[in-house]
């Protein structure tokens, strides 16, 4: 079994061209892996929207009945940023499908990666920040009720802390949440994590790593999870618009193999979702959110899993 890849063949809503978020991501990332040779077709499996009454496990029932009618006011609209269509309701539902997808592999298969995924701004009643419903809470809420896991670890590194996420789970010794974040971005309010780790503005590759190995192997022994939930954001690069972190391309590709590394070689099933990014180029952009495909599957068949 080559690792386990999860696909969005409808993922790319219409929006705006020139919108901050660029869903045109998505679909070039599945191509460049299979271009660079970085994954095969058979590798990947495409995932379906799950019920409503799973992501209702997470958010309230008001507010997934009226986005996904299409009846959310418009200023729960704007504070998501994203203008609602059916398409993107289907996108934003198939997301989540794919994140559980992803999470069920991993405990399958040891490790496991979405191309999409990393929604940690939304939180039980609103969405934020792009972020309309909470793919990471969602799936390790959906294992926890389908009886495959009891107690999970999430680790955030995308470079706004994970306040939906934070709040969610706030009072739920179950799930661990962990964000390792630009203390000086957004969101200008942060929420309270299990454990939260403020970067300084413009912190740079070694430190950041340096900073990384301090918690995580500790927190792996402490926490003793079932599964680990993997947000990857690229978004700590010094070329991203909204990230104030100075990771370059290699850093990036350190801190995956560190953090894979950690987690499987201590046999701690991961599963993996790209969070954000933001940056000009966009092919840059997606070179950078491959990096945590090709360093799965360089740890895959490395632990021969």
């Amino acid at each position: 079994m080559d690792l386990p890849l999860i696909y969005h063949p409808n993922y790319v809503a219409p929006l705006p061209p020139d919108h901050r978020f660029p869903m045109a991501k998505f679909k070039k990332l599945h191509k460049m892996l299979l271009e660079d040779g970085v994954a095969i077709a058979s590798q990947f499996h495409t995932p379906e929207p799950p019920p409503l009454t799973w992501i209702e496990w997470v958010h309230d029932a008001d507010y997934v009945q009226s986005y996904c009618n299409g009846t959310l006011d418009l200023r729960a609209q704007r504070r998501i940023g994203l203008p609602w269509s059916s398409a993107l309701v289907n996108r934003t539902c198939t997301a989540v499908g794919g994140t559980i997808l992803t999470a069920q592999l991993a405990l399958k298969y040891g490790l496991a990666c979405n191309t999409a995924g990393g929604t940690h701004h939304a939180f039980p009643g609103y969405g934020s920040g792009f972020c309309i419903f909470n793919d990471l809470a969602i799936a390790a809420r959906c294992l926890q009720k389908l009886n495959q896991v009891q107690k999970i670890l999430i680790v955030d590194l995308d470079v706004h802390q994970g306040d939906g996420t934070a709040f969610i789970f706030q009072n739920d010794a179950s799930v661990f949440t962990f964000s390792m974040h630009c203390g000086v971005n957004f969101p200008g309010t942060k929420q309270q994590s299990d454990l939260d780790v403020a970067l300084a503005e413009g912190m740079e590759d070694d430190e950041y790593l340096q900073t990384l190995a301090q918690y995580l192997p500790d927190l792996l022994s402490e926490v003793k999870p079932d599964l680990v939930l993997y947000d990857a954001g690229v978004d700590p690069h010094l070329g991203d618009r909204l990230g104030k972190l100075s990771l370059t391309d290699t850093g990036l590709f350190r801190r995956e193999m560190q953090v894979l590394s950690t987690c499987v070689s201590l046999r701690y099933p991961v599963a993996c979702v790209i969070g954000g990014g933001y940056a000009e180029d966009m092919n840059a952009l997606v070179y950078r959110h491959s990096l945590l495909h090709r360093s799965a599957s360089a740890v895959y068949r490395h632990y021969r899993l």
